[in-house]
């Protein structure tokens, strides 16, 4: 019997930290140039709004006049007054009528923020560097960022067709109330406004700290069910899977647990809303029907302050909701402004150049680069590779081989020292035109959920299907793609999971001559393949890496034999460095590293 341990959530001791640390003015106002491209269209759905608001409070003053009209005394004679019915129901079209005008308005308002700020969200997880990205969790992203984009559409809605026309009509009602009746009928209605917005904003308050919980743990649920599922084959590897369902158990109960506190403190929220509105709407009713029988107001008087008091309430119930959710929908958006807020790590500077590229040299001058301050993973590393050239990095697992290729792409910055491409800073140019002139073979090829043709043209879009074809037949893949019944048109799945490793690697080598760069990195290229596969491929790469710079990082040293240099890292440090021979001559570490290989090598002959 297997037992899982599964530790709490840490979502329950960060939630009120979170919850304080937010910043809702200022969400709000960074959200604001996402509406600004269509401020006419916002001012004019405010016109509607107010028409349709303005309509919507003349409505029982139309009805005390009707009543009054129709209220004959002993003797009178009743007239319809038919004037009067036309133009209550004229109001009640101009209500309806700018409501639904007010919508279609401001729908492009709200869809193009919503869709600007996912692109912006998008951009940035782009810009912000690898570091970053190695640390993320992409489920708990992608629910974050769906919920963000969500809620800015909630936001406009509550900020625009809510609170502001309820803040209105509240006004207008008042002002009608206060100007015809006495004074105690004001006394009333302010008090119980006061007392009804002041309990609202208490319990919400209160009960908001169930909500951050929820959006933390169903964020987490989402992250672990993503991370169980692109990684089925691990799981299934070591019969996982009730451990996999036990975590995100555990996880859903947690948020079960969050949600039914969270439902159950609205319903008490509720609940003292309704009796604040029965005490407040009951009094204002005696004091009315009490001003009926004392010949003080008529029946139209009394129909007038019901149907204002209903108007007047009626929005503010919906204030309670209204504020409810928006501040439900500011938690959910914190998350995504934070995120832009999240400073870029690696950037251009402000007077950088494109790099320009006579040379295609490479020189490292005593870098040093380190993750942590408490981790060096690169000391005083120096070399340089003449255009043309091929230099080769070896070393044991962990030397720093494949780090030095992120930082040559200008995935990290260095701590110390200069890294130069043909004689220029590669911090003082462009990170565009930097990645323009280097090409890639990863150790682990993850390719897009999309056809092998996708994938290889993903180079250079504008390629021909000739031109992949050529590339795929120097990659020695052309007559496996060929021989698949969708050829080029394959899908290749998520991450390139229908794929074997080899034919993945071998799909990134075809991306990468097609790319055609003026320099090419090789790390660990043909790690994933079989020896005939290996033998092809290398014969390929000595035809198209020919006359151009290439860095090779191997753990095969076979495969870097005919090196023009070769570096040996061992723990970040530059150890030896020679061609082949006379690595092997020098009897230290490569030599070393060669033996064991070679020894190993005959063993499975």
């Amino acid at each position: 019997m297997r037992v899982y341990i599964i530790a709490k959530h840490p979502a329950f001791g960060r939630t009120e930290k979170e919850h304080s640390n937010r910043q809702d003015w200022q969400n709000i106002r960074a959200m604001m140039p996402y509406i600004w491209d269509y401020r006419g269209r916002v001012l004019f759905a405010l016109v509607c709004l107010m028409i349709s608001k303005l309509a919507m409070v003349g409505v029982p003053v139309i009805l005390k006049y009707i009543v009054d009209g129709l209220d004959a005394k002993p003797g009178q004679i009743i007239v319809l007054p038919l004037a009067l019915l036309a133009a209550y129901g004229f109001l009640r079209f101009i209500n309806s009528g700018f409501n639904e005008l007010r919508d279609a308005i401001f729908a492009r308002v709200r869809f193009h923020a919503m869709s600007s700020l996912a692109v912006s969200v998008l951009s940035h997880l782009h810009d912000l560097s690898l570091r970053y990205h190695l640390e993320r969790n992409t489920g708990a992203i992608s629910r974050d960022l769906e919920r963000g984009t969500q809620s800015i559409s909630s936001i406009l809605n509550y900020l625009v067709f809510n609170i502001v026309p309820t803040a209105a009509e509240f006004l207008l009602v008042a002002t009608i109330l206060f100007s015809q009746y006495d004074s105690l009928f004001a006394g009333i209605i302010f008090f119980t406004v006061i007392f009804y917005i002041g309990f609202t904003l208490m319990i919400t308050e209160w009960r908001m700290h169930y909500r951050h919980q929820m959006n933390a743990l169903d964020s987490s649920a989402n992250g672990r069910a993503m991370d169980s599922l692109m990684n089925y084959e691990t799981v299934k590897y070591f019969n996982n899977d009730e451990h996999e369902i036990a975590r995100y158990r555990n996880t859903m109960g947690q948020w079960e647990e969050a949600a039914v506190k969270s439902q159950n403190t609205m319903s008490l929220l509720n609940f003292g809303q309704a009796v604040i509105i029965a005490i407040g709407v009951t009094g204002i009713m005696i004091l009315a029907a009490q001003g009926v029988v004392d010949d003080e107001l008529t029946l139209g008087d009394l129909v007038l302050i019901n149907t204002m008091m209903l108007q007047l309430f009626l929005p503010l119930n919906f204030l309670g909701v209204i504020y409810r959710s928006l501040k439900y929908a500011l938690a959910d958006m914190d998350k995504v402004i934070k995120l832009l807020r999240r400073p870029v790590e690696i950037t251009d500077h402000a007077d950088a150049n494109a790099l320009e590229i006579s040379q295609a040299s490479i020189e490292f001058r005593n870098v040093g680069f380190h993750y942590n301050e408490d981790r060096q993973i690169l000391e005083d590393v120096s070399f340089t590779l003449k255009d043309g050239e091929k230099l080769a990095i070896v070393g044991p697992s962990g030397a720093g081989k494949s780090t030095i290729a992120r930082l040559l792409f200008r995935f990290y910055d260095i701590s110390q020292g200069q890294i130069l491409i043909s004689d220029q800073d590669i911090a003082g140019v462009t990170q565009q035109s930097l990645r323009e002139a280097i090409g890639i073979v990863p150790q682990d090829t993850v390719l897009f959920n999309d056809s092998i043709l996708y994938n290889i043209q993903y180079a250079r879009p504008e390629a021909s299907f000739e031109d992949v074809r050529e590339v795929a037949r120097l990659a020695d893949i052309d007559r496996f793609i060929e021989a698949l019944p969708q050829g080029y048109d394959t899908i290749v799945g998520e991450r390139g999971l229908k794929l074997s490793g080899g034919e993945k690697q071998r799909v990134a080598i075809a991306r990468v001559l097609l790319k055609n760069p003026a320099i090419l990195v090789f790390d660990e290229a043909t790690s994933s393949l079989d020896s005939q596969s290996e033998k092809n491929i290398l014969g390929a790469l000595t035809r198209i890496s020919h006359n151009k710079t290439t860095l090779v990082i191997a753990h095969r040293l076979s495969t870097v034999i005919d090196a023009d240099h070769i570096i040996v890292l061992e723990q970040g440090q530059v150890r030896e460095r020679g061609d082949h021979e006379s690595l092997i001559e020098v009897e230290g570490l490569y030599a070393q590293l060669w033996r064991m290989q070679q020894k190993k090598a005959q063993q499975s002959e």
